[in-house]
């Protein structure tokens, strides 16, 4: 009604409008002073605004893909500490919602006839330092112009962080290599411990180059058993958040760069600042950091 008096009252004037509206003229003036001067607005509104700006942040600073609770945990880890129910009401207000996942289809071919190493995880992810336990997939994004692109991802389990990548638009071993190549450069150093290297029995993963490389760096090879998702579930899991978020922020890409320049850029997010509930709501390099300082500390004791 305050629209609609503004767009009328130099013809009608304001107390003739209000008097066929359902409105007082001291209502309408009110409004009108609030809005030169947002001081008079009641302080339950002025704190909504405030959290709207901050909730609004956080949202887009994060690819538009967090839903209430990890809009939540961040506003939390900034130091804003309100209650989940007040996010919940206000993401409903603006309208801002969480991306969800659904089931991506299988992107490798099982290898038959070829000896297999065995499985060394058994679905346990779940172990206690950085470069124990490595694990791979391929996963795709269909693109407006260059079909699929293919991308395959090494994921240290301990927390969640991905350490090597590659992009391609063939599913030849030259693919899962290069991922390896990186993952290799980034963790493997002088005296760095060698981890069990985990994946499905793709023919990428159980070709003579792939098991050659592996055997040179002195990764242990594991794979799981065929047809069972659940035997590399955090690979999946990766592989899910990484084409419902690209997707949900990006849209429909158009050709293998692009896909790169999206992938490169939400790796980069998801290793420094993506909060993950199996990381308490805290991203892979503040786990990985946190692990190494009494490390450091101990060091500079001695």
């Amino acid at each position: 009604m305050v629209a609609f008096i503004d767009a009328h009252r130099e013809a009608y004037g304001v107390e003739p409008i209000c008097r066929e509206l359902p409105i007082a003229p001291s209502t309408y003036y009110e409004d009108k002073a609030r809005e030169r001067d947002p001081g008079r607005l009641p302080a339950r509104v002025r704190q909504d605004a405030a959290l709207d700006a901050k909730i609004r942040d956080v949202w887009e600073d994060n690819f538009r893909v967090y839903g209430v609770r990890k809009v939540w945990h961040a506003l939390r880890l900034e130091g804003c500490h309100v209650a989940r129910c007040s996010v919940a009401r206000r993401m409903r207000a603006l309208g801002l919602r969480g991306v969800t996942r659904g089931k991506a289809p299988r992107t490798t071919r099982a290898a038959f006839g070829v000896a297999l190493p065995p499985d060394h995880v058994g679905r346990c992810f779940r172990v206690k330092r950085p470069n124990a336990l490595w694990v791979a997939d391929i996963t795709y994004m269909p693109t407006a112009r260059a079909g699929f692109v293919y991308t395959a991802f090494i994921t240290d389990a301990f927390a969640r962080r991905i350490v090597g990548w590659r992009v391609s638009r063939s599913l030849r071993t030259d693919l899962t290599l290069g991922a390896l190549e990186q993952a290799l450069q980034a963790r493997m150093g002088r005296g760095t411990p060698r981890p069990i290297h985990h994946s499905d029995r793709g023919v990428q993963y159980v070709s003579v180059r792939y098991t050659d490389r592996l055997g040179e760096a002195g990764l242990q090879p594991s794979v799981g058993r065929v047809g069972d998702s659940y035997d590399n579930a955090l690979a999946e899991t990766i592989n899910g958040l990484y084409k419902t978020e690209v997707r949900a922020y990006w849209g429909r890409l158009n050709d293998l760069r692009d896909v790169e320049w999206a992938t490169l850029q939400w790796v980069d997010w998801f290793n420094r600042r993506r909060l993950l509930e199996s990381n308490g709501y805290r991203p892979p390099a503040m786990i990985e950091a946190q692990y190494h300082q009494p490390l450091q500390g101990s060091v500079r004791a001695a």
